[in-house]
């Protein structure tokens, strides 16, 4: 079985990356002036000698106490000792301690637990790369160096950014450089799922639960077990949900709908946003409980407009991707990519590339000459069917269905000469959203 790093990290409120760990100074008692620092994995409390802190009170069982450092605090659990475990004269059986915190063990012992977080400092990153992700500009390798800090971790990752800019390929990475890799890693789009299927696509379901329940199916949150689940676009998550993944995220554990067994399931959390979450909580939009739980450790993905000088590597790199020789772009070409200002970002790159190498506009491509706006992704799109057919399931879908716009709308409104009014009373939407598409397309229109 895979051997994890349980350390968790986390960012504080100024940004600064965390290592968490906690001490035990035994205060009181025989063995009074005893301290270790509590960091992975569990630590075992007992007079036993296999114990990892041992105590020689009588009072205290062989095996009296198990602490967990976990991404909410110590994980305290009283094994069923003789004499108890008690946090201010009541027994306890399991508690999260997340401050300081005495406990008295048995009858003569009393522990201090105390917090003993730590900077984390991240420290230079060498390569040009992390895993898929390729960048050498300043934003990219402060990204990599926290990437790379966190990846052999069990921390959850938030990662926020503008759509397009990669956030799915640098969860892949986070997972296959973690203890998780020969794990799955599966990906649940919370903004493709129908509303009324989340449940169960989430958290399965039994049997007959509803109609067409024809079978017992597990849920995506289930099918991780042993690997990653990554929450793509969470901010996308209906409210009324939520409180059912964070008790999932909270208690590892799924219920599938229809049934009351909770299923434990030994997952990492990464989740991926294009909105702004805090604004969310704010407004009432997504729970603060929730926001807190996923964003341990908060990733920045720039946008390609903030590092124009990864766009020729990341051009030659998509060229030799498609089978061709990345000096088939022109250094004019390369230049114009560098000016452009990139709303689709690296999604929007690639299908450019592909497209100018598709077409043969292997110098300054029409679209971006001049320093004018290129067409957003869809405009850009895969050459061909079978094109669209090699690139990953999101891409494929957003080609397609981007394909299908722009082939409507221009037929749509060359059946009636570029009136958008008119247009949009035939295909029955609001002018505004023509209006969109077409900024979006980069048509020339009537503005009717």
């Amino acid at each position: 079985m895979r051997t994890l790093a349980h350390t968790n990290v986390y960012t504080d409120a100024g940004g600064q990356l965390i290592e968490r760990s906690f001490r035990l100074t035994v205060v009181s008692g025989p063995d009074a002036g005893l301290s270790r620092v509590i960091e992975a994995g569990t630590t075992m409390v007992g007079t036993h000698a296999d114990n990892d802190v041992v105590l020689t009170d009588s009072t205290v069982s062989r095996y009296h106490l198990e602490l967990q450092l976990r991404r909410d605090g110590l994980a305290v659990k009283d094994l069923d000792s003789t004499n108890g475990t008690r946090l201010e004269g009541t027994r306890v059986g399991a508690i999260t301690v997340t401050a300081a915190t005495r406990l008295r063990l048995g009858k003569h012992t009393e522990v201090a637990l105390e917090t003993a977080d730590a900077p984390a400092p991240l420290g230079e990153f060498a390569g040009d790369r992390f895993g898929g992700v390729i960048g050498t500009s300043p934003p990219m390798k402060k990204l990599f160096a926290l990437l790379a800090r966190v990846a052999p971790t069990d921390a959850t990752v938030l990662l926020e950014g503008e759509t397009g800019t990669g956030k799915e390929a640098i969860a892949e990475a986070l997972h296959q450089a973690s203890g998780r890799a020969l794990g799955p890693f599966v990906v649940v789009d919370c903004a493709s799922i129908p509303r009324e299927l989340i449940a169960s696509e989430l958290f399965g379901h039994a049997k007959g639960s509803y109609t067409g329940a024809i079978a017992d199916k597990r849920g995506l949150i289930e099918s991780a077990h042993g690997g990653t689940l990554f929450l793509d676009e969470i901010g996308e998550l209906p409210i009324d949900l939520q409180p059912q993944l964070l008790r999932a995220l909270e208690k590892r554990e799924v219920r599938r709908v229809g049934e009351t067994r909770p299923i434990p399931v030994d997952i990492r959390v990464l989740a991926a946003t294009h909105r702004d979450l805090r604004a969310m909580v704010k407004s009432g939009g997504f729970r603060e409980d929730l926001f807190y739980r996923l964003a341990v450790v908060r990733c920045d993905v720039p946008p390609l407009r903030a590092r124009p000088g990864d766009l020729p590597t990341l051009a030659r790199f998509f060229a030799e991707s498609f089978g061709r020789s990345p000096w088939e772009l022109s250094p004019a070409l390369l230049a114009d990519l560098v000016r452009h200002d990139w709303p689709g970002n690296v999604r929007e790159l690639r299908n450019v590339v592909e497209r100018a190498l598709s077409l043969g506009t292997l110098g300054v491509d029409d679209d971006l000459a001049g320093g004018r706006a290129a067409p957003a992704p869809a405009a850009a799109a895969p050459a061909s069917h079978e094109a669209i057919l090699e690139l990953p399931f999101k891409e494929a879908k957003a080609a397609l269905v981007e394909g299908f716009e722009r082939d409507y709308l221009v037929h749509l409104l060359a059946r009636h000469k570029g009136n958008i009014s008119r247009a949009a009373l035939e295909a029955g939407i609001d002018r505004n959203y023509i209006h969109r598409l077409v900024k979006k397309y980069g048509l020339d229109v009537e503005r009717g």
